[in-house]
């Protein structure tokens, strides 16, 4: 039976719920009850329209209302395509889309409504493959408010109405496959509100996109083969928390500007490799719209940004890192989103994938969107992208942003502008519980990567694992250590000896989470200058200011992270729109403190009594001395082995001659790091090369001005065994 007008209108509009229904091929009776075949087709403005059938057969369809046309055909159906003639035009053969099959099966939409598919990606989005004999591109999408959703692109002029997708029912999903549309063809959603207005849509799940400002998305396929397996094998057998991890942390966009994914994997190898540094951070990769945003306002989640390349440039450079020996962090941004209106902000038309509830929908410190971690579908499409980095790009970690702001709900709230839990408490309860599973799945899948919280609170068990209540992270990024040895080395050396607590106070809770060190680009930019231009004094005491802050957070318990630049003095305060400042290479003291990071690495990664235990307190003593001095600090670690490393810090602008220190055990000390060395740019004082520890470990040192030594106890050298390692 023919539909109604009203029916057919609707789908002559592209504005039905299911044109499946109504086009492609149906079963049918005859007047005689004979079984037959109907096949409808929308083609509005054509003089003839023919199913032509892979058995030869035709069928001749007659026009019925608003561009549908409809014939019979007898027998049992077959594949066909649609000849179509027009007025002023060449006759035109193309598949038909509404002749296909669904692309999505029962249990992924099923999972997906649990929120429990842990590969949305390969579901959702647009997928090019061979569908029912044909070649083209399976486009799904989420929008359970959606009235009538339809696809647009560069391969239909824009126009939607003969290519609306149907709905998979109370799933909320909508899915079309269109043959013949292929990779590189730009695309984007257009969906009807309830309200009945239409809004266009990039893909959430697109895996590509324009080079902004352009915003549509982009089909895509991966054809990259990756050569890093042996990388991957060894990080499966290890715990980062117990190996070397001394991170650089890199916005590739101005690192060094005009560098593709591809131009860039060379030179930041080279780089990264002379200067010992184990992992490379970047700042966010995902697809932004605005440059400015550094990659933290994020609208394609699963898309690497088009602006240095294809994301098999991507792999290509995250493969080179690995083949090198170098890690892999990425900056992740699951804790809000922008409000662009191509984007995920009300998706359908309404909130979707933010929480619909302003107080906890909207961020007023960033003015974006907080999303519904509440929502099963909006907790699978983040955990799922978590994963999705892991897989697909092969990163060995995620530094997961402002957690503390979805931690709390009253974060950069006043009184009255938050709602409480249902306990009437001010924590997140289902940020937290996402927080838990995100981590508690990735370790799962992926033995060995690393996932760190930028957590500044002291909220409790960030790095306890899921199974004792904790968050599940690995690492947690220490910004109270930050804080204080900051406002610490700024202050003149003649003040800082009524301020050591600044500097000795993180070794009260420097055990209580697996922490990081972080000096990242938070800490250069703002007005707050670089790293250097906080330093006090001259020139010269500002290089010896940085060298002895590094080794001392180098040696203090915890990983390490410093952003680029930093490491060889860089003036002025970073900026994403120039590249960093490395003219200042060419003067010999930047080059020296170059230098000095770069041994500084290669000392730190050679001894594990500085990586191996950083989270044991055991591992660590504060060292005495008969006479305090308010001014140096000093404190041994120790690895499994027995391995001692002593940190002897002298902050004052003086050298201190015959400083007594009781070291932990007798005999004799190498001193294997003086940032006061000539080498680096130093005066040159030290004890030679050596400290003699007597009776009691009592030792007289030479402590440099400015200075950080480095000493290590010269012992027999470590055999492993089976029992002992």
């Amino acid at each position: 039976m023919t539909p109604t007008d009203q029916i057919l209108d609707a789908v002559a509009t592209g504005s039905h719920h299911d044109p499946h229904a109504v086009l492609g091929i149906h079963p049918d009776t005859d007047a005689e009850g004979t079984a037959t075949w109907i096949v409808r087709a929308r083609r509005p403005l054509a003089r003839s329209v023919t199913a032509v059938f892979a058995d030869g057969t035709r069928v001749p369809l007659e026009h019925v209302h608003a561009g549908i046309w409809e014939g019979t055909r007898a027998g049992s159906p077959s594949r066909y395509e649609l000849l179509t003639t027009y007025p002023d035009g060449p006759d035109f053969t193309a598949d038909d889309p509404y002749r296909h099959s669904p692309t999505i099966g029962e249990l992924d939409l099923h999972l997906i409504g649990e929120g429990r598919h842990e590969e949305l990606w390969r579901v959702l989005g647009a997928h090019e493959r061979e569908h029912d004999g044909s070649l083209g591109t399976a486009f799904t999408v989420w929008a359970p408010n959606a009235r009538a959703v339809r696809v647009v692109g560069d391969f239909n002029g824009w126009d939607g109405q003969g290519h609306a997708m149907r709905s998979m029912g109370a799933s909320g999903v909508w899915e079309l496959f269109i043959p013949a549309v292929g990779q590189g063809s730009a695309y984007k959603f257009e969906l009807r509100a309830r309200n009945g207005e239409w809004v266009l849509k990039a893909d959430p799940m697109a895996r590509f996109a324009e080079v902004p400002p352009a915003t549509a998305s982009v089909v895509v396929q991966s054809s990259y083969s990756w050569g890093d397996a042996a990388w991957l094998a060894e990080r499966a057998t290890s715990t980062p928390v117990s190996r070397p991890m001394a991170v650089y942390e890199l916005h590739l966009g101005s690192w060094r500007q005009g560098l593709s994914y591809r131009d860039a994997a060379d030179q930041i190898i080279d780089y990264v490799s002379a200067q010992g540094f184990t992992h490379v951070e970047f700042l966010p990769l995902a697809e932004h719209p605005f440059g400015g945003s550094w990659g933290y306002q994020v609208t394609g989640y699963y898309a690497p940004t088009s602006r240095f390349g294809h994301p098999d440039d991507l792999r290509y450079l995250i493969d080179r890192l690995h083949q090198a020996g170098i890690g892999v962090i990425m900056d992740w941004v699951p804790g809000h989103f922008p409000k662009d209106s191509f984007a995920l902000a009300r998706f359908d038309g309404e909130p979707l994938y933010e929480h619909a509830d302003p107080r906890r929908g909207e961020h007023r410190d960033w003015g974006t969107y907080i999303f519904d971690y509440g929502r099963n579908e909006v907790r699978n499409f983040l955990v799922a992208n978590a994963l999705y980095w892991f897989e697909e790009f092969h990163v060995d970690g995620l530094r997961v942003d402002a957690v503390a702001s979805m931690l709390y709900l009253d974060y950069s709230r006043e009184e009255g502008e938050w709602v409480p839990n249902v306990h009437g408490g001010r924590e997140n309860l289902e940020a937290i519980r996402f927080l838990q599973e995100v981590n508690a799945t990735a370790y799962k899948r992926y033995p060995g990567i690393a996932m760190i919280a930028e957590e500044s609170t002291s909220f409790p068990g960030v790095t306890a694992p899921t199974s004792r209540a904790g968050l599940g992270f690995g690492f947690k990024w220490n910004m109270g250590w930050m804080n204080d040895s900051l406002q610490y080395i700024k202050r003149d050396p003649i003040y800082r000896s009524h301020h050591e607590g600044e500097l000795s106070f993180s070794f009260v809770y420097a055990f209580s989470e697996n922490y990081m060190l972080p000096i990242s680009h938070d800490e250069v930019v703002h007005g707050k200058g670089s790293l250097f231009s906080r330093m006090p004094g001259d020139h010269w005491q500002k290089l010896a200011n940085m060298r002895a802050f590094l080794a001392y957070m180098w040696g203090h318990p915890g990983k390490q992270l410093l952003f680029m630049g930093q490491e060889f003095g860089q003036l002025s305060e970073w900026s994403e729109g120039r590249s960093l400042d490395w003219w200042l290479l060419d003067q010999p003291t930047h080059a020296q403190l170059q230098q000095f990071v770069g041994a500084l690495n290669r000392v730190y990664r050679e001894e594990s009594a500085l990586w191996a235990r950083d989270s044991d307190g055991a591992a660590f003593t504060r060292l005495g001395a008969p006479k305090w001095n308010p001014n140096v600090i000093a404190f041994a670690r120790r690895d499994w082995h027995g391995n001692t490393i002593v940190v002897a810090a002298n902050f004052s602008g003086n050298p201190i001659s015959s400083y007594e220190l009781d070291l932990p055990e007798t005999g004799v000390w190498d001193e294997i790091l003086n940032t006061d060395a000539q080498l680096y740019g130093g005066s040159g004082v030290g004890n030679l090369g050596v400290v003699h520890a007597g009776a009691g470990g009592r030792a007289s040192l030479v402590l440099p001005p400015l200075a950080v030594l480095w000493l290590r106890h010269r012992t027999d050298a470590h055999i492993p065994s089976p029992t002992q390692g």
